[in-house]
């Protein structure tokens, strides 16, 4: 029998933890234990915090529920999540995974990292603090192979995200140590047709995953948002991202 796993799923920007649910579905059915908490700032929660905010929020959230021996994954902001979570709980953690996820330079904010239109992007269109994407970038850079009606119904299953979120920078000194003394076990999982980041200079892989230290690679074919269309093998990628 295979091998059965804890994973605690932590969403990217613009989602929640029930945007999981078909993946999670997959991983239930298979033996494996899950927990797909919402970032505070997002959901029925959305409001302007602080990225400290949201961390500590899984941080109580696995505190509460005593999870151990998990392995945590992020999806795309949720990696600046994950980042700062894994300082908290070196000890409970089995190992990070990287689902197309920021894994910003020590000091430096998601938007340090993204591309100057994403940048000017969020400037122009936030709203009280927040922002939501605009369809069109949906369309063609994160849910790319999707049919119209699926990425529409995806699009207005989404919420805001607060700009605090992307544009605070974060000391990560501690992760950095944790994963560059190899204390910290890491994944990174490349979906092929992302182009939530511009292929070439600004790609997710290898510039994130080059951060990770000695780091374990797993591809698929999908798009940033596989969560959408190929949940069941997104599922299986996560288990051979996040496997002993």
């Amino acid at each position: 029998m295979a091998q059965q796993y804890t994973f605690v799923l932590v969403h990217g920007a613009w989602h929640t933890g029930e945007h999981w649910a078909p993946v999670a579905k997959h991983l239930l059915a298979v033996g494996h234990r899950v927990y797909t908490p919402t970032v505070s700032g997002f959901g029925v929660s959305q409001t302007s915090v602080r990225h400290a905010d949201g961390v500590e929020s899984i941080v109580r959230y696995i505190t509460e529920r005593d999870i151990t021996d998990f392995i945590l994954v992020g999806h795309s902001f949720g990696g600046t999540i994950i980042s700062k979570v894994a300082e908290v709980f070196p000890d409970r953690i089995r190992r990070l995974v990287y689902w197309n996820a920021f894994v910003p330079a020590n000091g430096n904010s998601i938007n340090d990292e993204s591309p100057a239109h994403y940048r000017e992007m969020v400037r122009e269109g936030a709203v009280d603090g927040m922002f939501s994407l605009p369809w069109n970038v949906w369309r063609e850079a994160f849910l790319n192979d999707a049919d119209h009606e699926t990425a529409m119904s995806a699009y207005e299953s989404l919420c805001p995200t607060p700009v605090t979120m992307l544009e605070d920078k974060l000391d990560l000194t501690k992760f950095y140590e944790l994963v560059n003394s190899g204390t910290m076990r890491t994944s990174y999982l490349n979906c092929t047709e992302d182009t939530a980041m511009p292929h070439g200079e600004f790609a997710w892989h290898p510039r994130f995953s080059s951060r990770l230290g000695l780091c374990r690679i797993v591809q698929m074919a999908g798009s940033h948002e596989a969560i959408f269309t190929t949940p069941v093998t997104l599922a299986e990628k996560l288990v051979e991202a996040g496997r002993d």
